[in-house]
Protein backbone atom coordinates (compact mmCIF):
# COMPACT_ATOMS: atom_id res chain seq x y z
CA UNK A 1 0.00 0.00 0.00
CA UNK A 2 0.89 3.28 -0.62
CA UNK A 3 2.56 6.10 1.84
CA UNK A 4 0.82 9.06 1.51
CA UNK A 5 0.50 12.62 3.63
CA UNK A 6 -2.31 15.43 3.79
CA UNK A 7 -2.44 18.47 4.85
CA UNK A 8 -5.14 20.98 6.16
CA UNK A 9 -7.89 22.49 9.16
CA UNK A 10 -9.42 19.71 11.11
CA UNK A 11 -12.50 21.36 13.01
CA UNK A 12 -15.31 20.25 15.36
CA UNK A 13 -18.77 19.92 13.45
CA UNK A 14 -21.78 20.72 15.88
CA UNK A 15 -24.99 19.34 14.24
CA UNK A 16 -28.77 19.26 15.54
CA UNK A 17 -29.69 15.18 15.54
CA UNK A 18 -31.40 13.75 12.91
CA UNK A 19 -32.90 17.00 10.77
CA UNK A 20 -33.81 19.12 12.96
CA UNK A 21 -33.12 22.79 13.06
CA UNK A 22 -30.73 24.84 14.77
CA UNK A 23 -33.50 26.40 16.77
CA UNK A 24 -35.42 23.42 17.66
CA UNK A 25 -32.17 21.44 18.85
CA UNK A 26 -31.45 21.43 22.72
CA UNK A 27 -28.26 19.28 22.22
CA UNK A 28 -25.37 18.74 19.43
CA UNK A 29 -24.11 15.77 17.63
CA UNK A 30 -20.08 16.24 17.47
CA UNK A 31 -18.05 15.44 14.16
CA UNK A 32 -14.35 16.01 13.69
CA UNK A 33 -13.62 16.57 9.63
CA UNK A 34 -11.98 18.28 7.11
CA UNK A 35 -11.35 18.18 3.34
CA UNK A 36 -7.87 16.52 4.08
CA UNK A 37 -8.56 14.83 7.13
CA UNK A 38 -11.52 12.93 5.26
CA UNK A 39 -9.12 11.51 2.83
CA UNK A 40 -6.98 10.56 5.12
CA UNK A 41 -8.93 8.68 7.27
CA UNK A 42 -10.44 6.79 4.33
CA UNK A 43 -7.12 6.04 2.85
CA UNK A 44 -5.97 4.76 6.26
CA UNK A 45 -9.02 2.63 6.55
CA UNK A 46 -8.25 0.59 3.17
CA UNK A 47 -4.87 0.27 4.22
CA UNK A 48 -2.20 2.75 3.33
CA UNK A 49 0.26 4.40 5.92
CA UNK A 50 -1.32 7.80 6.27
CA UNK A 51 0.23 11.12 7.46
CA UNK A 52 -2.32 14.44 8.56
CA UNK A 53 -0.30 17.56 9.09
CA UNK A 54 -2.14 20.58 11.02
CA UNK A 55 -2.05 22.73 13.66
CA UNK A 56 -4.15 22.15 16.65
CA UNK A 57 -4.65 24.05 20.22
CA UNK A 58 -2.66 22.56 23.26
CA UNK A 59 -5.58 21.82 25.35
CA UNK A 60 -8.09 19.30 25.54
CA UNK A 61 -9.94 19.79 22.20
CA UNK A 62 -6.94 19.51 20.46
CA UNK A 63 -6.10 16.17 22.22
CA UNK A 64 -9.91 15.05 21.12
CA UNK A 65 -9.00 15.91 17.23
CA UNK A 66 -5.98 14.08 17.66
CA UNK A 67 -7.92 10.69 19.67
CA UNK A 68 -10.22 11.02 16.89
CA UNK A 69 -7.13 11.08 13.77
CA UNK A 70 -5.77 8.06 15.76
CA UNK A 71 -8.64 5.54 15.64
CA UNK A 72 -8.95 6.02 12.18
CA UNK A 73 -5.42 4.91 11.46
CA UNK A 74 -3.82 8.09 10.92
CA UNK A 75 -0.62 9.25 12.04
CA UNK A 76 -0.27 12.12 14.00
CA UNK A 77 2.94 12.71 14.29
CA UNK A 78 3.88 15.73 12.42
CA UNK A 79 1.15 17.30 13.75
CA UNK A 80 1.94 20.82 15.54
CA UNK A 81 0.17 22.27 18.34
CA UNK A 82 -0.05 25.98 19.46
CA UNK A 83 -2.20 28.83 18.91
CA UNK A 84 -5.52 29.61 20.25
CA UNK A 85 -8.31 27.61 18.95
CA UNK A 86 -9.66 24.79 17.25
CA UNK A 87 -11.75 25.49 14.25
CA UNK A 88 -15.70 25.40 14.73
CA UNK A 89 -18.59 24.95 11.97
CA UNK A 90 -22.37 24.14 12.57
CA UNK A 91 -24.42 22.27 10.24
CA UNK A 92 -28.03 21.71 10.05
CA UNK A 93 -29.15 18.75 7.88
CA UNK A 94 -31.47 19.61 5.18
CA UNK A 95 -34.62 17.46 4.30
CA UNK A 96 -36.81 17.52 0.87
CA UNK A 97 -37.11 20.64 -0.24
CA UNK A 98 -35.39 22.22 2.27
CA UNK A 99 -31.60 22.52 1.66
CA UNK A 100 -28.56 21.97 4.07
CA UNK A 101 -27.24 24.91 6.08
CA UNK A 102 -23.69 25.39 7.22
CA UNK A 103 -22.32 28.29 9.81
CA UNK A 104 -18.43 28.57 9.85
CA UNK A 105 -16.89 29.98 13.01
CA UNK A 106 -13.04 29.11 12.13
CA UNK A 107 -11.45 33.04 11.95
CA UNK A 108 -8.15 33.02 14.02
CA UNK A 109 -8.02 29.03 14.61
CA UNK A 110 -4.46 27.19 15.09
CA UNK A 111 -4.04 26.01 11.55
CA UNK A 112 -5.28 29.97 9.98
CA UNK A 113 -2.83 31.81 12.19
CA UNK A 114 -0.23 28.68 11.78
CA UNK A 115 3.37 29.85 10.43
CA UNK A 116 6.02 28.10 7.65
CA UNK A 117 8.01 27.24 10.93
CA UNK A 118 5.75 25.41 12.37
CA UNK A 119 6.18 22.69 9.52
CA UNK A 120 9.22 20.58 8.42
CA UNK A 121 8.78 19.50 5.22
CA UNK A 122 11.73 17.90 4.40
CA UNK A 123 10.94 15.42 7.31
CA UNK A 124 7.27 15.67 6.54
CA UNK A 125 7.77 14.00 3.06
CA UNK A 126 10.54 11.26 3.53
CA UNK A 127 9.59 8.34 2.08
CA UNK A 128 6.47 9.45 1.12
CA UNK A 129 4.92 8.89 -2.26
CA UNK A 130 1.75 11.35 -2.81
CA UNK A 131 0.72 14.79 -1.51
CA UNK A 132 -2.67 15.89 -1.15
CA UNK A 133 -4.17 19.00 0.18
CA UNK A 134 -7.21 20.86 -1.15
CA UNK A 135 -7.79 24.54 -2.19
CA UNK A 136 -9.69 24.98 1.30
CA UNK A 137 -6.78 25.12 3.19
CA UNK A 138 -4.93 27.81 0.88
CA UNK A 139 -8.03 29.77 1.62
CA UNK A 140 -8.48 30.46 4.68
CA UNK A 141 -5.84 32.85 5.44
CA UNK A 142 -2.92 34.62 3.27
CA UNK A 143 -0.21 32.10 5.62
CA UNK A 144 -2.00 29.04 4.90
CA UNK A 145 -1.99 30.13 1.36
CA UNK A 146 1.85 30.36 1.68
CA UNK A 147 2.28 27.34 3.55
CA UNK A 148 0.42 25.41 1.28
CA UNK A 149 2.23 26.70 -1.89
CA UNK A 150 4.95 25.72 0.39
CA UNK A 151 4.78 22.54 0.90
CA UNK A 152 3.48 21.79 -2.45
CA UNK A 153 6.45 22.67 -3.45
CA UNK A 154 9.05 20.66 -1.29
CA UNK A 155 6.43 18.09 -1.90
CA UNK A 156 7.45 17.90 -5.90
CA UNK A 157 11.32 18.78 -5.16
CA UNK A 158 11.27 15.56 -3.27
CA UNK A 159 9.39 13.75 -5.84
CA UNK A 160 6.32 13.26 -4.55
CA UNK A 161 2.66 12.77 -6.71
CA UNK A 162 0.63 16.13 -6.06
CA UNK A 163 -3.41 15.77 -5.69
CA UNK A 164 -4.94 19.10 -5.61
CA UNK A 165 -8.39 19.47 -4.70
CA UNK A 166 -9.75 22.93 -5.75
CA UNK A 167 -12.12 22.57 -3.29
CA UNK A 168 -14.16 26.41 -3.97
CA UNK A 169 -16.21 27.80 -1.10
CA UNK A 170 -17.28 31.19 -1.74
CA UNK A 171 -17.79 32.45 1.61
CA UNK A 172 -14.14 31.49 1.79
CA UNK A 173 -13.12 33.74 -0.92
CA UNK A 174 -14.86 37.17 0.58
CA UNK A 175 -11.77 39.18 0.94
CA UNK A 176 -8.73 38.73 -0.69
CA UNK A 177 -9.03 37.63 -3.96
CA UNK A 178 -6.39 38.81 -5.76
CA UNK A 179 -4.05 37.27 -3.09
CA UNK A 180 -5.91 33.97 -3.15
CA UNK A 181 -5.30 33.47 -7.32
CA UNK A 182 -2.02 34.63 -7.16
CA UNK A 183 -1.13 31.06 -4.87
CA UNK A 184 -3.59 29.21 -7.03
CA UNK A 185 -1.65 30.23 -10.10
CA UNK A 186 1.02 28.85 -8.86
CA UNK A 187 -0.19 25.86 -7.56
CA UNK A 188 -1.93 24.18 -10.17
CA UNK A 189 1.50 23.69 -12.69
CA UNK A 190 2.81 21.89 -9.95
CA UNK A 191 -0.41 19.66 -9.48
CA UNK A 192 -0.50 16.31 -10.94
CA UNK A 193 -4.09 14.96 -9.80
CA UNK A 194 -6.77 17.38 -9.86
CA UNK A 195 -9.78 17.61 -8.82
CA UNK A 196 -11.87 20.07 -9.88
CA UNK A 197 -12.98 21.30 -13.38
CA UNK A 198 -12.11 24.77 -15.78
CA UNK A 199 -14.57 26.66 -13.87
CA UNK A 200 -13.18 25.89 -10.51
CA UNK A 201 -9.87 27.06 -11.86
CA UNK A 202 -11.60 30.46 -13.59
CA UNK A 203 -12.90 31.04 -10.08
CA UNK A 204 -10.09 30.08 -8.40
CA UNK A 205 -6.56 31.08 -10.34
CA UNK A 206 -8.53 33.70 -13.14
CA UNK A 207 -7.59 30.53 -15.57
CA UNK A 208 -8.65 31.70 -18.98
CA UNK A 209 -9.30 28.34 -21.15
CA UNK A 210 -12.64 28.40 -23.75
CA UNK A 211 -13.96 31.57 -24.68
CA UNK A 212 -17.42 32.72 -25.45
CA UNK A 213 -20.54 34.08 -23.59
CA UNK A 214 -22.99 32.16 -22.12
CA UNK A 215 -21.37 29.23 -21.12
CA UNK A 216 -22.67 26.86 -19.74
CA UNK A 217 -21.82 24.05 -16.93
CA UNK A 218 -21.68 21.42 -19.60
CA UNK A 219 -18.94 23.54 -21.76
CA UNK A 220 -16.74 23.54 -18.68
CA UNK A 221 -16.70 19.89 -18.32
CA UNK A 222 -16.79 19.06 -21.59
CA UNK A 223 -14.23 16.98 -23.20
CA UNK A 224 -12.61 19.93 -24.82
CA UNK A 225 -12.48 21.98 -22.03
CA UNK A 226 -10.87 19.65 -19.84
CA UNK A 227 -8.34 19.16 -22.18
CA UNK A 228 -6.94 21.89 -22.60
CA UNK A 229 -7.30 22.68 -18.80
CA UNK A 230 -4.82 19.42 -18.03
CA UNK A 231 -2.64 20.46 -21.12
CA UNK A 232 -2.22 24.01 -19.93
CA UNK A 233 -1.14 23.20 -15.97
CA UNK A 234 0.56 19.81 -17.43
CA UNK A 235 -1.44 17.81 -15.02
CA UNK A 236 -1.86 14.03 -15.37
CA UNK A 237 -5.44 13.59 -14.18
CA UNK A 238 -8.32 16.07 -14.05
CA UNK A 239 -11.47 14.91 -12.03
CA UNK A 240 -14.85 16.52 -11.10
CA UNK A 241 -17.81 14.99 -10.32
CA UNK A 242 -21.16 15.61 -11.34
CA UNK A 243 -24.66 15.75 -9.48
CA UNK A 244 -27.97 16.29 -10.37
CA UNK A 245 -30.52 17.86 -7.19
CA UNK A 246 -33.39 16.11 -7.25
CA UNK A 247 -33.81 17.78 -3.72
CA UNK A 248 -31.98 18.23 -0.85
CA UNK A 249 -32.50 13.97 0.33
CA UNK A 250 -32.34 12.70 -3.26
CA UNK A 251 -29.53 13.32 -6.05
CA UNK A 252 -28.10 11.55 -8.86
CA UNK A 253 -24.15 11.13 -8.47
CA UNK A 254 -21.09 10.50 -10.99
CA UNK A 255 -18.08 11.90 -11.73
CA UNK A 256 -15.94 12.55 -15.27
CA UNK A 257 -11.82 11.95 -15.82
CA UNK A 258 -9.24 13.36 -18.44
CA UNK A 259 -6.82 11.15 -18.79
CA UNK A 260 -4.21 12.32 -21.17
CA UNK A 261 -6.40 10.84 -23.77
CA UNK A 262 -9.82 11.12 -23.04
CA UNK A 263 -13.05 12.25 -21.42
CA UNK A 264 -14.48 9.36 -19.68
CA UNK A 265 -17.66 9.11 -17.20
CA UNK A 266 -18.62 7.17 -14.40
CA UNK A 267 -21.57 5.05 -13.77
CA UNK A 268 -24.44 7.03 -12.29
CA UNK A 269 -26.26 6.81 -8.59
CA UNK A 270 -29.31 7.32 -7.06
CA UNK A 271 -28.63 8.09 -3.81
CA UNK A 272 -30.78 9.03 -0.62
CA UNK A 273 -28.81 11.45 1.15
CA UNK A 274 -28.28 11.13 4.64
CA UNK A 275 -25.28 13.04 4.81
CA UNK A 276 -23.87 14.97 1.77
CA UNK A 277 -20.59 16.34 3.59
CA UNK A 278 -17.17 14.59 2.76
CA UNK A 279 -18.73 12.25 -0.67
CA UNK A 280 -16.53 14.52 -2.79
CA UNK A 281 -13.81 13.72 -0.23
CA UNK A 282 -14.57 9.95 -0.67
CA UNK A 283 -14.57 10.37 -4.66
CA UNK A 284 -10.44 11.54 -4.07
CA UNK A 285 -9.96 8.90 -1.88
CA UNK A 286 -11.13 6.21 -4.35
CA UNK A 287 -9.81 7.60 -6.82
CA UNK A 288 -6.18 8.05 -5.40
CA UNK A 289 -6.83 4.45 -3.60
CA UNK A 290 -7.00 3.21 -7.19
CA UNK A 291 -4.49 5.12 -8.93
CA UNK A 292 -2.07 4.66 -6.45
CA UNK A 293 -3.16 0.44 -6.69
CA UNK A 294 -2.43 0.35 -10.05
CA UNK A 295 -5.74 0.62 -11.39
CA UNK A 296 -6.41 2.48 -14.97
CA UNK A 297 -8.38 5.92 -14.62
CA UNK A 298 -11.43 4.43 -15.89
CA UNK A 299 -11.16 1.97 -12.91
CA UNK A 300 -9.79 4.50 -10.06
CA UNK A 301 -12.67 6.89 -11.34
CA UNK A 302 -15.75 3.77 -10.57
CA UNK A 303 -14.20 3.14 -7.10
CA UNK A 304 -13.98 6.91 -6.35
CA UNK A 305 -17.40 7.30 -7.38
CA UNK A 306 -18.98 4.11 -5.81
CA UNK A 307 -16.95 5.45 -2.25
CA UNK A 308 -18.53 8.64 -2.86
CA UNK A 309 -21.73 7.06 -3.53
CA UNK A 310 -21.70 5.09 -0.09
CA UNK A 311 -20.73 7.93 1.73
CA UNK A 312 -24.18 9.84 1.37
CA UNK A 313 -25.69 7.36 3.45
CA UNK A 314 -23.34 7.87 6.46
CA UNK A 315 -23.36 10.53 9.07
CA UNK A 316 -20.26 12.27 9.94
CA UNK A 317 -17.76 13.91 7.65
CA UNK A 318 -16.39 10.68 7.25
CA UNK A 319 -16.93 7.77 4.55
CA UNK A 320 -16.70 3.83 7.09
CA UNK A 321 -16.94 1.55 4.20
CA UNK A 322 -14.27 -0.95 3.24
CA UNK A 323 -12.64 -1.28 0.54
CA UNK A 324 -14.65 -4.97 0.25
CA UNK A 325 -18.11 -2.94 0.53
CA UNK A 326 -17.04 -0.15 -2.27
CA UNK A 327 -16.44 -3.34 -4.87
CA UNK A 328 -19.31 -4.99 -4.01
CA UNK A 329 -21.25 -1.67 -4.58
CA UNK A 330 -19.87 -2.16 -7.69
CA UNK A 331 -21.18 -5.20 -8.73
CA UNK A 332 -25.16 -4.23 -6.77
CA UNK A 333 -26.07 -0.80 -6.45
CA UNK A 334 -29.50 -1.51 -5.42
CA UNK A 335 -28.98 -1.73 -2.04
CA UNK A 336 -30.28 -5.27 -0.39
CA UNK A 337 -29.88 -6.76 2.63
CA UNK A 338 -26.64 -8.90 3.09
CA UNK A 339 -27.68 -12.05 5.12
Amino acid sequence: MANVVTMGEIMMRLSPPGNQRFIQADEMEIHYGGAEANVAAVLAGWGNQVSYVTKLPEHGLGDCVIASLRRNGIHTDKIARGGSRLGLYFLENGASVRPTSVIYDRADSSMAQASLEDFDFQSIFQGAELFHVSGITASISPQCGEITLAAIRAAKQQGLKISFDINYRAKLWQTGIEDKQRIFAEILPLVDICFGNPLDAEKTANYHGRKGSNLSYEDYISSEAMAEMAEYYGMQYVVTSRRENLGASDNRYAALVWDGKELTGSRVYSVHIVDRVGTGDSLAAGFLHGVLSGQDAKDALEFGVAAAALKHTMPGDVLYASEAEVLALLQDSRGRVVR
